[in-house]
């Protein structure tokens, strides 16, 4: 048995524990009132398997049982489990996902043995300690990015992080499916985007400047059918699935599936022309992008009609980051173009092919959000902005009455390394460590109150460049996204004044969950042996991050 100081993420309000707890057995039976079903065959399918317990329907007032309700009593995400005596266990919600989170905290209390396929200990009853959790999250948006495009990431993979994300209370998972080295998604009306923008004759092993490569082809994509499976998955545990298709940059991929995208008016002479690409087998920022035509508006919107039938998400991430103008300066047509459309440069152009997309996507009653390039040349109405260069870009555009999602390199790329030491693999970026990402703030201190409203919420993003398989993701997320989770679910006090040593503390207990997950995390004292890649070159930066 556990306590309330093991739960990860920190709950707002635990009372009690009573002296006792209740038995969850053979004999414990389940009642779920009308919308509460998503939790409840959650809890068939995935608690009751680990522990090999039925959890047969039930009446609603059968002592030993497990109830589910919904309660406008509370927020949509809020939840309260309370376990009595003689009152069984009870979870009351908000709204459906308010069940679902208070459902995961049940996981926890019942052990590590709770996050397994498979029950190992076959007809042992579990404790759950007597008391009251009272639960809400800080966010509406606690997200996920996971770049598919540099390193596939099979549909497998993508639906157990999923579940990694539920065991977390992350709700948004933001699926980064196109970009120079590879095109993820299955467009039925543009197949050469899978055909050829799908694989790479080899890969760069470790950072770009690194010597070695991996000599095979590397590739893959999602069926319309996957795109299907994995966003019904990811509702039935209450995440949304925010899609990205990266434009006007990034996107040499799809450039040399359909060269007419590219700028194909440039010196052929110069080795440019977009008949001349490859999928990109390196890493870094490719000069090569979209053309500002009326072809390349038409061929994103049709795109994104199929994005849109398979993605029932509000958000639709357009990218906008790491455009190159340099192909748009040389180009007689890029130039005609700003001409045509009386802007002053090529920032106003990137900002004109965004804008075009907002209103298109407004129209359809969806909204885009971009990294926060989209602020030069002026932001899209309507449009969102991840902020990932740092505070600036977030602060600006909430201050111009913009939504943001705070993702801050220098606090929540955990693609970054986790310690300074020579055994980490391929080291990228700044070090960050568990209790670094514990401290990070997502709401500026610079914002007003009313500034402040329009951050949704924050995000940690995994960029795979040197991650070429799930184990390289686990280590690279874990333990760190157990440490975001919390920042962006728990009300925490300002970063200076949080309990990091009492967060190692119930990390005791959830590595034991991690463990039975079959997460390859960071151990504590360092990389394992297997963990380490020896002789591959990463790109380390020294010094501090930069202050906001």
């Amino acid at each position: 048995m556990i306590s309330e100081t093991d739960l990860v993420p920190a709950p707002r309000v635990v009372e009690g524990p009573a002296r006792g707890a209740f038995l969850l057995g053979e004999d414990t039976v389940l009642w779920a009132a009308p919308g509460t079903q998503t939790t409840e065959r959650w809890l068939r399918g995935t608690l009751g398997a680990a522990l090999g317990l039925p959890l047969r329907p039930g009446p609603q007032d059968a002592r030993h049982s497990v109830r589910l309700r919904l309660d406008d009593a509370f927020g949509a995400e809020a939840y309260r489990l309370s376990v009595l005596p003689d009152q069984g266990v009870e979870i009351r919600g908000g709204g459906p996902a308010g069940v679902f989170w208070g459902a995961q905290t049940l996981r926890q209390f019942l052990g590590a043995d709770a996050f397994r396929r498979a029950p190992v200990r076959p007809g042992a009853g579990r404790a759950v300690p007597y008391g009251v959790v009272e639960d809400g999250p800080r966010f509406r948006w606690r997200g996920l990015m996971l770049d598919v495009a540099r390193h596939f990431m099979p549909k497998d993979g993508v639906l157990r992080y999923l579940d990694l994300m539920a065991a977390h209370k992350l709700n948004v998972f933001h699926f980064h499916l196109t970009d120079d080295q590879g095109w993820r998604i299955e467009i039925r009306r543009h197949p050469r985007l899978t055909e050829v923008g799908s694989w790479r004759a080899r890969t760069k092993f470790g950072h770009r400047a690194s010597p070695l490569w991996e000599e095979k082809p590397h590739g893959g994509f999602y069926t319309q059918d996957d795109i299907r499976e994995i966003v019904a998955y990811a509702s039935e545990r209450h995440i949304t699935v925010v899609p990205e298709i990266d434009v006007p940059g990034h996107s040499q991929a799809a450039i040399t599936a359909y060269p007419e995208l590219g700028n194909t008016d440039l010196d052929t002479a110069s080795g440019e022309h977009a008949a001349a690409l490859s999928v990109w087998d390196t890493w870094g920022i490719s000069p090569h992008v979209l053309a500002p035509t009326d072809n390349t508006l038409r061929f994103y919107e049709g795109v994104l009609e199929e994005v849109l039938e398979l993605f029932p998400s509000e958000f639709v991430h357009l990218g906008g980051d790491e455009c190159p103008k340099d192909q748009w300066r040389r180009s007689p047509a890029a130039q005609a173009r700003i001409a045509e459309l009386g802007l002053a440069d090529e920032d106003g152009l990137q900002s004109w092919f965004i804008g075009h997309f907002d209103r298109w996507l407004t129209a359809r009653g969806r909204r885009l959000i971009g990294w926060d390039e989209i602020l030069e040349g002026g932001l899209a109405e309507g449009a969102a902005v991840s902020s990932w260069r740092g505070y600036a870009g977030g602060i600006a555009a909430a201050r111009a009455g913009h939504d943001v999602v705070m993702c801050p390199e220098q606090h929540v790329y955990l693609d970054h390394r986790q310690h300074g030491g020579a055994d980490e693999p391929v080291p990228i970026g700044f070090v960050r460590t568990l209790e670094d990402v514990y401290r990070f703030e997502p709401v500026p201190a610079e914002l007003t109150h009313r500034e402040a409203r329009h951050v949704l919420g924050t995000q940690a993003n995994l960029w795979t460049e040197v991650m070429e398989d799930h184990t390289r993701v686990d280590y690279q997320a874990f333990p760190r996204l157990a440490a975001f989770a919390e920042v962006a679910w728990s009300a925490l006090p300002a970063p200076r004044e949080r309990d990091f040593a009492g967060f190692e503390r119930r990390m005791r207990s959830h590595y034991g969950r991690l463990d039975a997950l079959g997460v390859g995390y960071r151990p504590p004292a360092g990389p394992r042996p297997w963990q380490r890649r020896p002789g591959v070159p990463g790109r380390p930066i020294d010094g501090p991050p930069p202050a906001r």
